[in-house]
Order: structure tokens, then C-alpha cells, then sequence
């Protein structure tokens, strides 16, 4: 069987975890398929990755047509292939295309829905009308979409209930338990900043307003004082919100020391071993179809504070691994008190955040590892080329 996997992101050029998703996809499916070939963003081609970039006549576009532009390229390049496969708005009408095109069937893994995420109006102006157009027409047209998570399949049907339930599909994401294991070494958490006899809260994702750090960086204002706080935060949707972050992460200086910043994308070793040595993991979403980052954390031995919304629940075991915060957008003073409070608890208790760590480590190893989820994708493909 010949698949093409249609992404934006793929390393190196991986910003969030749709991209880490189909970098660890591709490379457990490539032994169990005839052929497969990543089509992704970008320039140049090698080792079964093609990339492709927006026309240059758009280059003062709206995001969404060059984003269209890309998925005629990919569209173009996908041409004798069994089945197509597609990750995100940015690559899922290519998939659609293709389908119409070529007559092949049409996977679409849906890492977030565009009708639940109405900031990015503020990022897209009125190209965010476009990506949920692109959005619908391909999911609801797609042989079979595969939620990450079960609460993703929820929102699916709920936001496209035209579309046939009996076409989504649960594929939990996965993680390499192998790269993202405790790192006993100490000279990168030296190196960024941070005291080692201090324990730490570490923060890693975008600055979107659906990672929620604004929320973060007023709770920060109630952490004990011998608390650090560590940001591994970039990428910033708008800069709107870029310059909201800055005034809040500025704000929180001025008040407490051990707050660090770092806004460039680190290498994944590096991350690994902040992981490993905060005292928590915080995930302030709030809106999150599962967080792949929150099981990188608890791979490497840290316990979680996440907000209990979408499919973080089926990842983080509240009280066992981490602690979950209920998330209600009016009542956005009570949730940044909770988060707060949790990680302040933690941050007060090395025993008990150790406990939830090593289960956290055990949870992920045992039931989320990106072998099986290549296995549960391949057989979705079995399925389709057979009845094709």
C-alpha cells in the first residue's frame, strides 16, 4: 500500500503536536506499509519527505490562501498513491482534493476543530471563515477521521453532526517512551537559569490563546516564594497576544524572582531534562483535544497540574499522575486560583509529586506507545483500500 502523509509541520520544522504526532507516525508506519511519503511545509525533499511551499505571488496573502495554495501543490505531488492521510486544516483539503482527483480514500486525523477555537479570528482575520470551510468540506467527506482522543470524537460529531459516526475512529496519541525518559543530568537546568535547590514548575507549548499562559502567569502570583517558574514558551499566534504575554511575564518579574523565559525552540534532549527535574509539569489549556506534552512529561518521571478539559482527562489520572483543574471561561479568577493552588501543592510535597511522576512515567510506557498507534492507523488504512 502507497500512503502520502499531508502535514504542515515536519522536523525539523515542529512547533506543536500535530507535528510530533506525524513525525513518530511516520516513522512506525514506514515498516508496515509498501510505500510512504510525507508531504509537509517547507523547501526541498529527501528520505520520502517532500516539501512544499505557499506560491510566491501570494506572499502578502491572507494565511488561509496561501495555506490553499500549499494543499494544490501537495495535491498535485500525491498522484498514484493508494490513500492519503491528513493532519490539520492546513493540510486537510489537500486530502479532499485528492480524493475527488484520484479517487482513493481520504484518512483525516483531527487534532483540534477550528468551530472550538474562535480566537484565531484575531490570527486569521477572515481567513478563519476559509479554514473552516476547508475544515468541513473535508471532514465530513473523509472515509474515516481518527480523533485522538474520545473526547475529540465527542466534539467532532458534535460540531459536524452530519457527519456518519460510524467513520471516526479513536487512535490515542502516542509517545516514545525511549526519547523522552528521565535525564539524571543537571547542566542544561544550570546553564537557562535555574537554581537546582529550588524546586521549579516548567510550562512548555506556544503562546496561543488556547495554551492558556496568560492564566499561568497570574497564577504564578500565588506561588510559594521559593517557587521557580520556567517557560519554555514561543511562536506566538498574533502579536497581540505576544504583547499581552510580555506584559504579564514583565508584571511577574517585578514580583518574584526564579521566573525564566526562554522563547526559542529547544533540542528535544534539552527539553527532556527540564522535564525531568521540575518538581511539575503545567498545562493551563483551555482547550486541548488531548496534549501529547503532558505525556512527554509524564515519561519523564514529572507529575502534571493540567486543566481538566477535552482530552487531557484520558491522559492525566487526576490524583494518580497529576492533578486536574476544572476550566470554566466565566469563571476564569476560580480557575487560575486552582492552578495556583495545585501546583503549590505540589511544589510544597517532593514525595508525593514523586509518586505521581513515577506513575505518570509507568501510565505512558504501558498505554501509549507510538507502536501501537501506528498498528490501530495501518488497520484503518487495511480497512479502506479493501473496500475502495
Amino acid at each position: 500500500m502507497r500512503v502520502a502523509l499531508l502535514s504542515r509541520e515536519y522536523p525539523p520544522d515542529v512547533y506543536g503536536g500535530a507535528g510530533v504526532h506525524v513525525e513518530f507516525l511516520a516513522r512506525e508506519l514506514r515498516p508496515l506499509l509498501e510505500q510512504l511519503t510525507v508531504h509537509a511545509w517547507g523547501e526541498g525533499s529527501a528520505d520520502g519527505v517532500r516539501r512544499h511551499g505557499a506560491w510566491p505571488h501570494l506572499a502578502d496573502a491572507n494565511d488561509a490562501l496561501r495555506t490553499f495554495s500549499v494543499d494544490l501543490s501537495m495535491t498535485a505531488a500525491v498522484a498514484g498513491c493508494d490513500l492519503v492521510h491528513s493532519h490539520t486544516w492546513y493540510a486537510n483539503l489537500a486530502g479532499h482534493l485528492a480524493k475527488l482527483l484520484y479517487g482513493v480514500p481520504h484518512v483525516l486525523t483531527s487534532h483540534s476543530l477550528e468551530p472550538l477555537r474562535p480566537w484565531k479570528a484575531e490570527q486569521l482575520g477572515g481567513g478563519y471563515a476559509l479554514s473552516g470551510w476547508a475544515e468541513r468540506t473535508a471532514i465530513e467527506a473523509a472515509d474515516a477521521v481518527i480523533a485522538v482522543s474520545g473526547a475529540m470524537r465527542e466534539d467532532i460529531l458534535r460540531c459536524y453532526p452530519a457527519l456518519d459516526p460510524d467513520r471516526v475512529r479513536v487512535v490515542h496519541n502516542g509517545i516514545d517512551t525511549a526519547l523522552y525518559r528521565p535525564d539524571p543530568a543537571t547542566d542544561v537546568v544550570r546553564r537557562v537559569g535555574l537554581d537546582p535547590g529550588r524546586p521549579y514548575a516548567v510550562y512548555v507549548g506556544r503562546i496561543t490563546r488556547q495554551k492558556g499562559v496568560p492564566h499561568l502567569l497570574r497564577a504564578a502570583r500565588l506561588l510559594p516564594p521559593d517557587a521557580q517558574l520556567l517557560l519554555c514558551a514561543g511562536a506566538p499566534d498574533t502579536p497581540e497576544i505576544d504583547a499581552e504575554f510580555r506584559a504579564l511575564f514583565a508584571e511577574l518579574r517585578s514580583v518574584r524572582d526564579g521566573v525564566v523565559w526562554l522563547p526559542e525552540m529547544l533540542p528535544r534532549a534539552e527539553v527532556v531534562q527540564l522535564l525531568t527535574h521540575a518538581r511539575v509539569f503545567v498545562c493551563p489549556s483551555v482547550y486541548e483535544p488531548l496534549g501529547i506534552v503532558n505525556l512527554e512529561a509524564m515519561a519523564c518521571g514529572t507529575a502534571v497540574v493540567a486543566s481538566a478539559v477535552g482530552g487531557i482527562p484520558e491522559v492525566v489520572d487526576d490524583g494518580r499522575t497529576g492533578l486536574l483543574v476544572p476550566y470554566d471561561p466565566a469563571r476564569a479568577d476560580a480557575f487560575e486560583q486552582g492552578v495556583a493552588e495545585a501546583l503549590g501543592r505540589l511544589l510544597a510535597d517532593p514525595g508525593e509529586a514523586g509518586r505521581m511522576g513515577a506513575a505518570g512515567r509507568e501510565r505512558a510506557v504501558r498505554e501509549f506507545g507510538w507502536d501501537a498507534v501506528a498498528r490501530r492507523t495501518a488497520a484503518v488504512y487495511g480497512e479502506l483500500v479493501k473496500t475502495s
